[in-house]
């Protein structure tokens, strides 16, 4: 812990050095690769306003219904070069953790046409695969973090133009140990008909399949806050699970200083010995940059860029809308008196979130952001024999600091 928080501190002296017109630092040239030091750091608190569930797990720490945390410390070498190689290795001191860590090679020199190999995000989810220092909300939508396969070890090959892509992988464990396992296989295909500047629409289409952990899986989603140490919603321990299957359909559109965006997935485990698991979910939100700002597009993702007037900064505002469902079985009274109701299948529960909230980014390097989320959620319970709702709300705030 004491060399994280060494390198932590050297990253953010190095950054002040920065500037103002640039988000990242420049290095050297060393052996025909140019290379980039860039950074991010996220401080988050929240605020808990709960209902049955405590949503902070007790700890007290930081007073009795709030949590603060720095959520991450990510520090990261890039590289362009020799020739058509481009490379990165990436590391959150916050979470002991490697990031991105690869290399990739541009086929002819087209940055839409390459093989990358190490550790990437997989082909699959639009907000998965989109900047975390850009995200739209504090926290990534609730069924992004359940169901997107995030960053694992294995091979990609890529091919597109500047409005289409199709990008299919192979991957195993995370490279960090003991962190994401299973072997698997995803695919991702995107095309946009419209793709000018300020006016984007676009689709996709993806799909994942990996091989669970020692035969378990476990579904389950916090009420979009990070520092929640407890899940609303909840399959447990589905332990004769042998593969995931997971198909993502995205479509975003961008208007000048407004963008929308939605993504629904449907998930399926294939279980040895029990019926297969089925859940799903989806989200959608809108964005609306007021200071008049609009979004690029590049590889099948949104960009955000900088300020117009970096003194003034980008102000933005938007609402998400989360549903999930865990539940796949059935309800029904036991035929002895005084019995439990008898369960037939998972009923993991369901969940409605609302998110509102507001970013603000002054110059190149800082953005705050506070959001304000309203959970419906409603689960089985087996102490109280019937569906119970837990309804809590969250107030979030972020300060972030990148370069």
């Amino acid at each position: 812990m004491k060399l994280h928080r060494q390198l932590l501190t050297a990253a953010v002296v190095a950054a002040l050095f920065v500037p103002a017109a640039h988000a990242e630092v420049a290095i050297d040239v060393i052996g025909g690769s140019e290379i980039t030091f860039e950074g991010l750091v996220q401080a988050d608190g929240n605020w808990f306003d709960n209902d049955l569930t405590d949503l902070n797990g007790g700890d007290a720490g930081n007073g009795k219904n709030s949590e603060f945390e720095l959520r991450r410390a990510e520090l990261v070498l890039k590289g362009k070069g020799p020739g058509n190689v481009e490379w990165v290795v990436g590391y959150d001191a916050k979470a002991d953790k490697f990031l991105d860590t690869n290399l990739k090679y541009k086929l002819a020199g087209n940055a839409n046409h390459f093989v990358q190999f190490g550790q990437f995000k997989q082909p699959n989810s639009l907000e998965e695969l989109s900047s975390t220092k850009n995200n739209d909300f504090i926290s990534k939508a609730a069924v992004t973090n359940t169901y997107a396969v995030a960053r694992r070890l294995g091979g990609a090959y890529s091919i597109g133009d500047n409005n289409w892509s199709v990008t299919a992988s192979g991957f195993g464990r995370e490279l960090t140990r003991n962190l994401a396992h299973g072997s698997g296989y995803g695919a991702r295909g995107t095309w946009a008909p419209i793709n000018d500047k300020g006016q984007v629409l676009h689709f996709g289409l993806s799909y994942v399949d990996y091989d669970t952990d020692a035969d378990t899986l476990r579904v389950r989603a916090r009420p979009n806050a990070d520092l929640a140490t407890a899940r609303l919603v909840d399959s447990g321990n589905l332990v004769d699970t042998d593969r995931v299957s997971t198909i993502g359909a995205e479509a975003m559109y961008i208007g000048g200083p407004f963008k929308a965006q939605a993504e629904y997935y449907t998930s399926k485990a294939k279980r040895y010995s029990h019926d297969n698991y089925s859940s799903d979910g989806y989200y959608l939100s809108g964005l609306w940059n007021i200071s008049g700002e609009t979004w690029g597009y590049k590889g099948g993702t949104p960009t955000t860029g900088l300020p117009d007037e970096p003194g003034r900064g980008m102000w933005q505002l938007g609402a998400r809308y989360d549903h999930m469902d865990l539940n796949d079985g059935n309800l029904s009274a036991n035929p002895v008196a005084g019995r439990p109701p008898i369960v037939d299948g998972v009923l993991g529960g369901k969940m409605d979130i609302w998110t509102v909230g507001v970013n603000y980014y002054w110059r190149s390097n800082t953005k705050f952001a506070l959001n304000y989320v309203m959970v419906d959620s409603k689960k089985y319970s087996s102490t109280a024999r019937t569906f119970v709702n837990d309804d809590p709300n969250i107030l979030e705030a972020r300060l972030q600091f990148f370069w």
